[in-house]
């Protein structure tokens, strides 16, 4: 496969370089302007790679990137998917509900684990574990001011 040369305005080589040279930016938005001018410049991927202490792969992606929508576009990361929620909205106000309503007889609060269970059994959810009860209550009730 044949590499495409990266070729850049007088403009873009200017944003990059001050970019760099400023240094207020995120390091791995630095390293991508770094790896496009020294592609553009004319050194091979591998140098790049070897120069800039990235993989190969690194180097490549950002060229190719940089060749098919432009330098502005290779210098932004690409939105990772993320872990899929464990609780909707709904789900989350209902565990909220539970915590905020009495205890069981015997009880003077409520426990993680205790609502757990009790979240589990009204069938809010199948499964849970006090841990994202935990985190879900940590969210939700500090952002109450609570």
């Amino acid at each position: 496969m044949k590499k495409q040369k990266i070729k850049l305005t007088q403009a873009e080589r200017h944003r990059l370089e001050s970019l760099i040279r400023k240094g207020q930016n995120k390091a791995r938005v630095i390293t991508r302007a770094r790896i496009i001018l020294l592609s553009e410049s004319g050194k091979k991927d591998r140098e790049v790679a070897d120069a800039l202490g990235v993989a190969l792969s690194t180097v490549e992606r950002i060229r190719r990137r940089c060749v098919k929508e432009g330098a502005a576009v290779a210098l932004k990361e690409k939105p990772r998917p993320g872990k899929q929620r464990l609780l909707n909205d709904k789900q989350e106000a209902e565990l909220v509900a539970v915590a905020c309503s009495a205890p069981p007889p015997g009880y003077k609060r409520w426990s993680v684990r205790m609502l757990m269970r009790a979240v589990i059994k009204r069938g809010i959810v199948e499964q849970i574990s006090f841990e994202t009860v935990r985190l879900t209550l940590k969210k939700r009730l500090s952002s109450r001011g609570a």
